[in-house]
């Protein structure tokens, strides 16, 4: 819609056959990104190509792969500085005004680019595109969280007791390639891998545009209420299979992207939970409801620990379209994080995406709580089932 924000909305190899940024070498469709690393400046065998001539051939890409300044006042050699052009100290953001105060607005080759703390929103014509910090949410929840540097990759661990490390690999612009699990004995748990897909594409390559799926189930199954359903009928819901067939694997980012995909899995509206005007913030009275959502949730990853769950936010329709879709974003991270920190909801089973004023639940443009909410479905069989297909 125009002068809407439009948000196009499997165990891994063993050690020994991935490479040492984690590509399945038996795996042909990575041999193009191991290509395309060699020619663009890889160091990793102690080549030292000058990726500036890189940049000089692909005007579009150097503003994301210089190691100077990017526009906004971010500098790849800073210490804090996080891929994608973000900072580690964006997670200290209290409030909305934080953010406004943060933003800078710049030009990027023809489209408006807006920087503010631990997000990049885009403008093209009359559509807005949003991308989060992926690391940004297991920083807040653990500051010990390790940030390695590996070849034009940055991994985040996340040490637990016993043992077990979360692993999130992301490329120079933040795309999220890897999430994965180890455990002490050395296996690993693959949640979601994008890298099978190739170079990472632009956002609206990644919309994939599906025929409405057919509902042939009751709305109320369909869509569950969080206020009004019980413990069964939530874990129904988020361990469901699709309500249409799922023809291929999809990356993460073609997930939140593309409505039409995700109206293929089913989901509980958890409208227990909304937020006042302006604000993320989960308060305390609010946080003890998400005990069944959290309780089902944990239960689908106790039988599968591959499970992925999308936590969407949302706004009311008042505000201008940047701050609502970016509020939206966090609202759904905040609650992500309130499942982790409170409930011990893996954090690594979790994603997020924030949608704006789209799909408004009460049909009014005026201040209304009951958009102002999150959603969580299971995406699990979008993104993993070429995966398990396989194994």
């Amino acid at each position: 819609m125009p002068g809407r924000p439009f948000v196009p909305g499997g165990a891994g190899a063993p050690p020994d056959d991935r490479d040492d940024r984690g590509f399945d070498r038996r795996d042909p469709r990575n041999q193009d990104r191991r290509d395309l690393d060699r020619r663009d400046g890889d160091r990793r065998d102690g080549r030292d190509v000058d990726r500036r001539d890189f940049d000089r051939r692909d005007p579009d890409r150097r503003s994301f792969d210089d190691r100077g300044d990017l526009p906004g006042g971010y500098r790849r050699d800073a210490p804090d500085y996080v891929p994608g052009g973000f900072r580690r100290g964006d997670i200290d953001v209290r409030s909305y005004d934080d953010v406004r105060r943060a933003r800078r607005e710049f030009n990027e080759n023809g489209r408006v680019v807006i920087r503010e703390p631990g997000r990049v929103i885009v403008r093209d014509d009359d559509r807005y595109f949003l991308r989060h910090d992926e690391t940004e949410r297991f920083r807040l929840l653990d500051r010990d969280a390790r940030i390695e540097r590996r070849g034009r990759d940055t991994v985040t661990i996340i040490d637990r007791p016993g043992g077990t490390q979360v692993f999130t690999v992301v490329d120079d612009d933040g795309r999220l390639l890897r999430r994965y699990r180890r455990g002490p004995d050395g296996r690993e748990v693959v949640l979601i891998d994008n890298s099978y897909a190739g170079p990472p594409r632009s956002i609206e390559q990644d919309v994939v545009v599906l025929p409405p799926p057919d509902i042939r189930i009751p709305r109320d199954r369909y869509v569950v209420e969080a206020d009004t359903a019980d413990e069964g009928a939530i874990y129904e819901a988020l361990t469901a299979p699709p309500v249409a067939p799922v023809e291929r694997r999809y990356t993460l980012d073609q997930v939140r992207y593309s409505p039409t995909l995700r109206a293929r899995m089913r989901s509980v509206d958890i409208d227990t939970i909304t937020f006042d005007t302006g604000s993320w913030q989960v308060t305390p009275d609010q946080a003890r409801r998400l005990a069944t959502i959290a309780a089902a949730i944990n239960q689908a990853i106790q039988r599968n620990p591959q499970e992925v769950f999308l936590i969407e936010g949302y706004t009311d329709a008042v505000g201008a379209d940047v701050d609502n879709l970016s509020l939206s974003d966090r609202r759904a991270q905040s609650v992500a994080e309130v499942l982790t920190r409170d409930f011990r909801v893996p954090p690594e089973n979790l994603t997020t995406q924030g949608y704006g004023e789209q799909y408004l639940k009460v049909n009014t443009q005026g201040p209304a709580r009951e958009n102002r909410r999150v959603t969580v479905r299971r995406i699990t069989p979008l993104i993993q089932q070429q995966a398990q297909q396989q194994r």
